[in-house]
């Protein structure tokens, strides 16, 4: 596959399970509605809690990420190529003005995009990062980490982070309702209700399963669409490839501040790991896509 081919089919299969996403939340609300006596209910709690979510995370997600991971802004001189050079690659994408760029003291190979849109947006790259890879590596990473920003990957993935806390808050308020009691008339003697009951406590256990489950398919779509965008801005999918080569031998790639919450970000995962091939289950709760799939794409292209 080509890497106009790449991009169309990473995008569509990104809006396919978003749009997935956004119908279990509101069976979920349904289903709350339905059991106190009121659809409207359940989809207004629903929609209440979302847009509070969604809100917080809008304006605060980006420097509360910088803050957690112990990012500092790059200086000249001192960082003079790395500033240069993303202010190189957002001129090639187009953007209208270049992302500010962060530098994590961390020996490890890692990098990250973040921010609600390209306005208001940030590159962060490990001082390993800079130190081990040559110029058109880094300049592959960069133009990976500009595709995100560009592509409005972490404003798709905020939201999948929010509808995730959606599903977890619904099924937890379900859950609880079935436990003690609500406010349905006859419910005892109500056989539909009795059925949806029963589906109302099976979504309720398995709702935050399929969730996460949901969120971190849309984040490997996204990482391969990045890969492939970025080997466009760059026309060089051999320099994003050797990175991600280097990335996968690197023999410490823990970066010390990231954690579960901000892993889906970076370009890699962030923590020590068993480098034998996944088993289908971890694929299904990983974060990224396996490195040497990644590697196999772009070396295609």
């Amino acid at each position: 596959m080509g890497i106009y081919d790449e991009i169309s089919a990473n995008k569509w299969k990104s809006y396919l399970l978003i749009l997935f996403f956004f119908g279990f939340v509101i069976v979920l609300g349904l289903i709350i509605g339905v059991y106190y006596g009121s659809t409207y209910f359940g989809l207004i709690l629903a929609l209440v809690i979302g847009v509070i979510y969604f809100l917080f995370s809008y304006y605060s997600g980006a420097s509360a990420i910088l803050t957690m991971t112990g990012a500092k802004e790059a200086k000249k001189p001192e960082h003079t190529y790395l500033i240069n050079t993303v202010e190189g690659l957002s001129i090639a994408a187009g953007m209208s003005k270049p992302p500010k760029v962060y530098v994590i003291d961390d020996s490890a190979l890692n990098a990250f995009a973040t921010g609600r849109d390209p306005e208001h947006s940030a590159v962060t790259v490990t001082t390993g990062l800079m130190q081990k890879l040559n110029r058109q590596e880094l300049e592959g990473v960069l133009a990976h980490e500009l595709s995100h920003i560009k592509n409005y990957d972490i404003r798709v993935m905020m939201l999948a982070a929010v509808m995730v806390g959606l599903t977890v808050l619904l099924s937890d308020f379900l859950l609880r309702s079935f436990l003690w009691g609500g406010k349905s008339r006859d419910r005892e003697s109500n056989q539909l209700t009795l059925v949806l009951i029963v589906v109302g406590v099976a979504l309720a256990i398995l709702s935050p399963f399929i969730g996460e489950a949901i969120k971190l398919a849309v984040s490997r779509k996204r990482e391969f669409l990045a890969d492939a965008s970025g080997a466009l801005l760059t026309r060089h999918p051999k320099g994003l490839a050797d990175a991600l080569r280097k990335i996968k031998d690197d023999p410490d790639p823990l970066v010390d501040k990231a954690n579960k919450a901000t892993a889906h970000l970076f370009i890699s995962i962030p923590f020590r790991h068993d480098k034998k091939q996944r088993s289908w289950m971890q694929n299904l709760f990983s974060t990224h896509p396996p490195i040497e799939e990644r590697i196999k794409k772009l070396d295609g292209m």
